[in-house]
């Protein structure tokens, strides 16, 4: 899942991201509402959390400005207001979901990841393909019935390939859907990632190299 954190307070946007991250999530972060529109025209984010209280641009307007794009990125904002009126007023600007500050960071995930779901096409819930089952929701494969040991990117990657239905997926499309803008995308990241995946996964290959430079399964 992608996602855009929009938070002008420092500390607290790096505790978020981190903890978002160890959760399997790429994060971006943005410290004000230009800095998010700016993220906001290069890439196409499943869930913003969105800070209503912004500098340079308010988040108010942000909010305005993803409901009225063609994307379908789902919105959950944050605030330190917490009457129903104001719950109400960013409801109505466009907002998916609203938190009140102070939150318990695993209601924060849930939201998310209820969001993200809404975001992305309709999936069934577990994908399959011969020995190989990946249930999304419960963040559990296996294969012939041996549950596998993946890191939370080797996860996303196995989820991503299933998803595409035997579309190939490049390098930059697993980039951009795995991992963040934190990420070097000359590193090789996402060739030992496929490769420490294929490890896990065993034999035979499930896992399809394709020139010049994708996947599938």
């Amino acid at each position: 899942m992608r996602v855009l954190l929009v938070e002008d307070h420092a500390k607290l946007a790096t505790t978020l991201a981190r903890g978002l991250r160890r959760e399997g999530m790429a994060v971006d972060v943005a410290f004000d509402g230009q800095d998010a529109l700016d993220h906001l025209a290069g890439t196409t984010y499943d869930v913003v959390v969105l800070d209503r209280d912004l500098p340079r641009v308010h988040g108010d307007e942000v909010c305005r400005q993803i409901a009225a794009s063609p994307g379908n990125s789902r919105v959950l904002m944050l605030t330190a207001a917490r009457s129903v009126s104001d719950r109400v007023d960013g409801l109505r600007l466009g907002a998916d979901d609203y938190l009140p500050k102070p939150f318990a960071f695993a209601e924060l995930v849930a939201r998310i990841q209820a969001l993200g779901r809404r975001a992305a096409p309709a999936q069934p819930p577990t994908l399959v393909h011969g020995d190989l089952t990946v249930d999304p929701g419960r963040r559990v494969a296996t294969r012939a019935g041996r549950e596998l040991a993946l890191s939370p990117k080797e996860f996303a990657v196995l989820e991503r390939l299933l998803t595409a239905q035997g579309r190939v997926l490049t390098v930059s499309d697993l980039l951009e859907g795995v991992w963040d803008e934190m990420t070097d995308q000359f590193t090789g990241t996402v060739k030992v990632t496929i490769s420490r995946l294929r490890a896990k996964l065993g034999e035979p290959q499930v896992i399809q190299t394709v020139p010049p430079g994708g996947y599938r399964i």
